[in-house]
Formats: C-alpha cells, structure tokens, sequence
C-alpha cells in the first residue's frame, strides 16, 4: 500500500487509524480493496500478527504485511500469498507502525495473528 503523502508513512496518527489495503499480497487473510484499523502502539509486536509497516530500504511504502521475527532492531515481514514477493525477502527489514485490530469493511472482523 502506497503512502499518498510520503512523510505520513512514518507515524500513525491516532489510537485507531483506517488504512486500505492495496494488491494481493496478504490474500487471503486480507484482499484488496479491505480496509482495516490499525493501533499504533499498545502491546508488543509478536510473530504472527498482522502489522502496518515501512522497509528501511523503501521509506516512502507503508505496507500491510505479517510480522515473522524481530531482526536488527525491526522486523522481518511476510505476506501471507507465498506467490507475492514484495515483502522482506526483497526489501529487507521494516519498522513497524502499528497492528492491524480489525478489519471494517467490506467484510467486518478481527485480524487474528497466525502461527508462524
């Protein structure tokens, strides 16, 4: 998902933020066209939640991945569709910005972390 302002990438404003996903990537836990809510802060990061995020190597690109490990001070990222391959294999680490709580439309419900 693609930032409309490159400096908003860096912070989420706000105890809930609406974000719309764009492209396959995390199909099928999400698809395109979902938007979601997104707590920056609150408890910590565990491997396999669903996180808002930017590649150090791609700061203008906010991005809706999987969280997989903690690696160099950030996190290691997957999509969930293994055939989709903009995620950390070609970007590297991400600094997340929040986690997804809940998806609100079109389709309402939790975003439930998944085993890794």
């Amino acid at each position: 998902m693609q930032a409309d302002h490159p400096a908003e990438a860096a912070r989420l404003r706000g105890p809930l933020t609406a974000v719309l996903v764009t492209g396959p990537s995390m199909a099928p836990t999400l698809r395109h066209g979902d938007a979601v809510l997104v707590r920056p802060g609150g408890r910590p990061i565990r491997p396999g939640d669903v996180v808002v995020a930017v590649f150090r190597t791609r700061p203008d690109l906010l991005v809706v991945k999987r969280a997989v490990r903690p690696q160099d001070g950030g996190w290691w990222l997957r999509g969930d569709n293994d055939l989709i391959t903009d995620d950390s294999r070609a970007y590297g680490v991400a600094d997340v910005r929040g986690r997804v709580v809940a998806r609100y439309w079109p389709r309402p419900g939790r975003v439930p972390p998944r085993p890794i």
